[in-house]
């Protein structure tokens, strides 16, 4: 039998499909609710700095505000394909971090961290559909990108609603897997429309290390004599993520 390439689109399709719903699935069908951490907000640096208090990871979010900016601003000046509107709403996302994510840092809580989280899955679902834009693109069911990019937002903003209102963060979770599961096989498995893909590698490759910074806070900063916490290098290398992603579709 011939594996013509329509056959092996659809094939892997399903595969990437299959791949993405999976953890929400097993989430939601045979693992409990995962509650946020009471310990959460409890951060090692709480300096005070020119009147602000928790310095060091509310001035930290200035990497995102910076890189954000200049994403919005390159993609609105520069960047003419079909997914131009996911990847500004990713640098959008990225950009309003800053704000969310230092208002929850100057006050952190459970209300003020709906704000920082909020931003993030604007992120992760412009992420997501670019994503799949501009990979299967060229096929009719990825070919409108608002009727792909606009239910991904309100489910990404639903999660959010969703754990502040149970205190279950298992939807939460699922949408910052999501575009993080598809990247290495979409690279993998699908023909590549554009040059400079590995960049997305980069970037997920820094946002992994970012979350283990996360839980190295203490340590870290221990580890430099009180210097810079693993919680603000958390932030610092996060920011790092979406500056590759613009520096690939810069250099495309």
């Amino acid at each position: 039998m011939v594996d013509n390439p329509q056959a092996r689109f659809k094939r892997r399709t399903t595969w990437l499909l299959a791949i993405i719903a999976a953890p929400l699935v097993y989430l939601l069908l045979f693992h409990g609710p995962i509650p946020q951490s009471k310990g959460y907000h409890l951060f090692a640096d709480t300096r005070t700095c020119l009147g602000i208090v928790n310095f060091g990871n509310v001035a930290s979010n200035l990497a995102f505000l910076l890189v954000g900016g200049c994403g919005c601003a390159w993609c609105y000046r520069n960047l003419k394909n079909d997914a131009r509107l996911s990847w500004m709403t990713f640098f959008a996302g990225v950009t309003l971090v800053f704000f969310g994510s230092a208002y929850y840092h100057y006050q952190p809580n459970d209300d003020t961290l709906v704000w920082d989280r909020l931003p993030m899955t604007l992120a992760f679902m412009g992420l997501f559909t670019a994503l799949l834009i501009e990979n299967l693109g060229e096929h009719p069911v990825t070919r409108l990108e608002r009727p792909v990019l606009i239910p991904t937002l309100v489910l990404g903003i639903a999660s959010v609603l969703w754990w502040r209102h149970t205190n279950d963060l298992r939807i939460y979770i699922w949408v910052q897997l999501a575009p993080l599961l598809a990247i290495p096989f979409v690279l993998a498995m699908f023909p590549a429309r554009h040059t400079h893909r590995v960049y997305l590698l980069y970037g997920l490759g820094l946002y992994a290390l970012a979350k283990v910074l996360e839980g190295f806070d203490e340590s870290a900063y221990a580890f430099t004599a009180q210097g810079i916490s693993g919680h603000t290098l958390k932030h610092l290398t996060a920011a790092m993520a979406p500056l590759m992603l613009l520096l690939m579709l810069q250099r495309r």
